[in-house]
């Protein structure tokens, strides 16, 4: 029974991450996620209590697998400058991953203070590496330009994201010129 339960909750937290993929958080409703597991809806409140509960446990769930990809890049990269690339150039790769564009919209919407907490606290473990590398290049604002750097990769994942004129390789290349530059200062 405990099995059943597990892949019921496997199955929605599933469910969610296609809504909030294909339709932002909005599309995150519990008569969706029943019609999309097939269970009845009063089931889906058996598992989560609020939507808010569904975007915590994706949260709890996603965000750190996905940090861990991108720290393990940065772990793979050489030299500092190689690890900011990698910083850039991980995140943008996760773009097309459900996960991640399920972490964006959740981003992007109204998060109650739990989620918000978790996203955080994986992100500053990310942000933390990234300042690292910039204090190993000599930068005197290394946390202050770790933030910046991570708004430059967040715009790039939102044009990425709408399907703008440019084709996603050259936002990459453009996002890593310009981390790379910019840190250089």
């Amino acid at each position: 029974m405990a099995e059943h339960r597990t892949m019921q909750r496997g199955a929605l937290l599933d469910a969610a991450r296609s809504l909030l993929s294909e339709g932002g958080t909005e599309a995150l409703t519990f008569p969706a996620l029943a019609e999309r597991t097939g269970l009845a809806r009063s089931s889906v409140y058996e598992y989560f209590r609020s939507r808010a509960a569904v975007v915590e446990e994706l949260c709890a769930v996603d965000f750190p697998v996905w940090a861990a990809e991108v720290e393990a890049a940065m772990e793979r990269a050489g030299t500092p400058e190689d690890k900011i690339e990698a910083y850039v150039r991980q995140q943008l790769a996760l773009v097309g991953d459900r996960r991640h564009r399920a972490v964006v919209a959740i981003s992007a919407g109204e998060l109650d203070e739990g989620a918000r907490e978790k996203i955080r606290a994986a992100h500053g473990g990310l942000v933390a590496m990234l300042a690292e590398a910039l204090m190993a290049l000599g930068h005197d604002e290394p946390r202050l330009t770790a933030m910046l750097l991570q708004g430059v990769v967040d715009a790039a994942v939102r044009r990425i994201e709408l399907g703008a004129a440019e084709e996603p390789d050259r936002i990459t290349e453009a996002a890593v010129a310009m981390a790379l530059r910019g840190v250089r200062g």
